[in-house]
């Protein structure tokens, strides 16, 4: 029996040893309120990403010296980001949450929404409660594919976030289950959707709320639900909806349930006050009114259920649940990623009220500065402005035939490069204002500031080879101009003075997209390496990869096109114009009600880009004396003595890429091939003013440049 002295002894020992850190939980909201993914951290200890969470959910402890080197990091954090009164209360105290709109829980107006809430749920400070009575959720009917059920990763939600129902009854979810719906009212679906299908997805931050489920509906279930198989009459399909007075919009609301304000279209919201800690909002997306735009969803909407069902399951596990188009997915996921709220312990009362959530955008809608807005934006129209406006756009610029050298017209080919996501890979470690523009005259510029700069930059000359870094169609500025932070600061680079004459910028800045910017990179280059295209490919293995990887499984190639179209459709929603031919000039139309209508986010973005762009560009004419033919967004054209990339790209007597050119690769900012088609080709495009960028796919291609 060991004594009272040995026991003391013993348990000394323990705690010397036992590392002086925060709680795990207290470790995540420092970091979280820093505005540092897991990512980031990780790099900055040298270590995985995986060891961070097993630091921040307590699987593991680090050791010295990171150990220390972590400690330190934490501390200087809880000085700047001290816990507002006492601590969060362990999971198994449930700690009531006021009631608050949408807005302050992490949740973007969806496209088919104004601003008004939708619902009123709480910030949970605990793990929520089942939105499932007790007898459980329906039991899968039988597999729709070979491929077996996983284990649900949320026990609240087994059979996935989402189903497609078809006209006999069967709601095909993820992982090949089947489900048997006895609804044949949308009223009877929304009741059995939220009581017994067991759909659903957790929540993306610990701050925001799960996802609500969603029922994709055939052709022949709409039709069994009283809905139209096709809804006509409208001009444009974001205005395709149900008239007030039909009966399945009687029956919602005799049955005390709601639709947003823009009632019953492709992507419809149905709801009821949140109860406590449970949500009731259940979304349909009906396929035959062009719920699935085939540009983002190619091919999806003509093919089974349960193929449907796997290619949006595959995008929700990925990225996000659909919440209406890509781009008002790729909206709400940095909301979903960012909250605007957090529950904070009043000192006060010692109520858990809804406090402000560090490095998020808020919950109120923000004004921009005047040369941020667009033409037709309150700001501008009711001031008077007439001091100019932000351009900060994607290229598309065509090179001067009367430049072409003769070497170069005697080049056989011309090559298009594309690079994978530009914006996303513009939008890592991208630092932006989180609070109002402030007005500055004749400030010394500073490159770490984010906001909008007048200034001349006129005088720089640039080879006329190439575009201007300036401009989006590439020609050299005539005069003062405003730009945004990373234009300016790249005329520095090139060794210019800048001299600003004005600025709008933001005190309070942060790293707002970068957990958006790690989840889509994680899903664009995991999708990439399913159908084939990794990491370890060099790169004529990845050339012929990515030759075949659209058809090595078509479903798979369609959540590859949604996420691109998320990424650029989410960054083209920053700055959403007014819709509607009766709009008129100072009106305030539904998305400047949402935080996110930011247009110096979206320019910031566009601009590092465009920046990214030219940088390789020049790295590219100083490594191997090439010029390109022409420019649109994220595509370039080269002349080539060979059909290939490999033909002119710069290499090291090593074989490996010279750095600061472009490179082929998977993952976001590295490039792959667009097109190839002779120099006769792309010389007469040229002559005509056209861009042979937007077409060296061959034949109509078009880019998608951006919004």
């Amino acid at each position: 029996m060991a004594t009272e002295e040995e026991l003391f002894a013993s348990v000394d020992a323990l705690l010397e040893e036992e590392p002086q850190l925060p709680p795990p939980p207290e470790r995540a909201r420092l970091r979280e309120a820093a505005g540092i993914t897991q990512a980031r951290l990780a790099t900055a200890l040298q270590t995985t990403t995986q060891t961070v969470k097993n630091y921040e959910n307590g699987r593991s402890e680090p050791k010295s010296p990171r150990l220390e080197a972590y400690q330190r990091l934490l501390k200087g954090w809880a000085a700047k980001y001290p816990a507002h009164g006492a601590p969060a209360p362990p999971a198994a105290v449930a700690a009531p949450l006021p009631e608050v709109p949408e807005q302050f829980t992490g949740s973007a107006a969806p496209e088919t929404e104004t601003a008004v809430p939708v619902e009123a749920p709480p910030v949970p400070a605990v793990p929520e409660s089942p939105a499932h009575p007790a007898a459980g959720p329906a039991a899968p009917r039988r597999p729709a594919a070979q491929k077996a059920a996983k284990p649900a990763d949320d026990p609240r939600f087994p059979h996935g976030p989402l189903a497609v129902l078809d006209g006999d009854g069967s709601a095909y979810g993820v992982d090949g289950i089947v489900l048997d719906c006895p609804a044949t009212t949308v009223v009877k679906l929304v009741e059995w959707t939220l009581r017994e299908s067991g759909l659903g997805a957790p929540k993306l931050n610990r701050y925001g709320k799960d996802s609500d489920p969603l029922i994709v509906l055939t052709a022949a279930a709409a039709v069994k639900l009283g809905l139209p198989e096709r809804l006509e009459g409208h001009e444009q399909r974001r205005s395709l909806r149900l008239a007030e007075d039909h009966p399945v919009v009687k029956q919602i609301a005799k049955a005390k349930w709601q639709l947003t304000q823009r009632g019953f279209g492709p992507w419809a919201r149905i709801y009821r006050k949140a109860q406590g800690r449970e949500r009731q909002c259940v979304q349909l997306a009906i396929l035959p009114w062009d719920a699935l735009d085939t540009r983002s969803w190619p091919g999806v909407a003509d093919m089974e259920p349960a193929d449907i069902a796997r290619v949006l399951g595959v995008y929700a596990q990925r990225v996000i649940t659909p919440r209406g188009s890509t781009a008002v997915s790729g909206l709400e996921l940095m909301t979903a990623l960012r909250p605007p709220t957090k529950p904070e312990r009043d000192e006060e009362t010692g109520n858990w009220v809804s406090g402000y959530n560090p490095g998020s955008l808020g919950t109120e809608p923000m004004d921009p500065a005047p040369p941020e807005a667009t033409p037709e934006h309150p700001v501008v129209v009711n001031s008077g402005w007439t001091g100019g406006f932000l351009n900060e756009e994607a290229y598309q610029w065509v090179r001067s035939v009367d430049s072409l050298s003769d070497e170069e017209c005697m080049l056989p080919f011309a090559v298009g490069l594309d690079l994978n996501t530009a914006f996303l890979a513009a939008a890592a470690r991208l630092i932006v204002g989180l609070s109002a523009p402030d007005h500055f005259h004749a400030p010394k510029f500073n490159p770490k500031i984010p906001g909008s700069w007048l200034v001349d930059l006129s005088h720089i000359e640039l080879d006329p080879r190439l575009p201007s870094p300036f401009t989006p169609d590439g020609t050299r500025p005539t005069g003062p101009a405003w730009y945004q932070t990373h234009t300016v600061a790249y005329a520095q680079e090139l060794g210019y003075d800048v001299h600003p004459i004005e600025a709008y910028l933001r005190r309070e800045t942060g790293a707002y997209l970068d957990p958006w910017h790690d989840r889509l990179k994680n899903a664009y280059v995991d999708t990439l390496a399913d159908l084939g295209v990794t990491r370890d490919l060099d790169h004529r293995q990845f050339l012929a990869a990515m030759e075949q990887h659209k058809h090595v499984d078509p479903a798979l190639a369609a959540v590859l096109s949604a996420i691109k179209a998320t990424v650029k459709g989410g960054v083209g929603k920053l700055r959403e114009r007014p819709q509607g031919r009766s709009y008129k000039a100072g009106e305030r139309w539904p998305a400047l009600e949402r935080p996110t209508w930011r247009p110096d986010i979206r320019a910031a973005v566009i601009s590092k880009a465009r920046v990214n762009m030219h940088r390789k560009l020049l790295n590219m004419s100083r490594l191997t004396g090439l010029f390109p033919l022409a420019v649109l967004s994220d595509c370039v054209v080269y002349p080539s003595p060979g059909d290939s990339p490999l033909d002119f790209l710069p290499y090291a007597a090593s074989g490996k890429p010279q750095p600061g050119g472009f490179r082929l690769g998977p993952t976001p900012g590295l490039a792959k091939l667009e097109g190839v088609q002779s120099m006769l080709w792309a010389v007469d495009l040229m002559e005509k003013g056209l861009n042979p960028a937007r077409h060296i796919k061959g034949g109509d291609a078009v880019m998608d440049e951006g919004e």
